[in-house]
């Protein structure tokens, strides 16, 4: 009578521990990632709506830049700047643009000579920088991302 138990008892332990040996088990087939992703790119940069037609990535990027400097250069071009000396001097500007594709003003770098010469001058970017049209955000897989440029702006007077 006490074999019986014991054989029992020694069939239950045998299956409890080969239980995951048996075929009726089913392992999850999980399948491994092995991608890695670049967060210092984007996939698509930044849009205004006369570059949408654009597929190239270079060249979308490219006409992103060149008409931000067109729309910044005409809106610094309604402002009248004088200075007693001549300034030919190229400031940096911060911007970032945001994934609902608003356009910031994170800093501006230019010298101190230049600050001296052109008190108003930040905030006149400041103003530019504001009036500029909401754009199409940057993208990376399908998702828009915030980006930032860093454009250079040429300041040129001559008395």
């Amino acid at each position: 009578m006490n074999q019986p138990k014991v054989f029992i008892l020694f069939f239950v332990l045998i299956t409890l521990v080969s239980c995951d040996k048996l075929p009726l088990v089913k392992k999850s087939k999980l399948k491994q990632l092995d991608t890695v992703v670049n967060f210092s790119s984007v996939d698509l940069s930044p849009s205004f709506p006369e570059c949408n037609s654009i597929i190239e990535k270079q060249k979308k990027s490219d006409c992103f830049r060149r008409t931000i400097h067109q729309k910044i250069g005409m809106s610094m071009a309604k402002h009248e700047l004088e200075s007693v000396f001549d300034i030919d001097e190229t400031i940096k500007v911060d911007l970032l643009v945001s994934a609902e594709g608003e356009i910031a003003l994170q800093s501006i770098h230019n010298s101190d000579e230049l600050k001296e010469n052109l008190p108003e001058l930040d905030s006149i970017i400041r103003l530019c920088i504001s009036d500029l049209p909401k754009v199409l955000p940057a993208t990376k897989r399908g998702i828009p991302v915030a980006t930032q440029y860093q454009l250079p702006i040429k300041i040129r007077l001559e008395n």
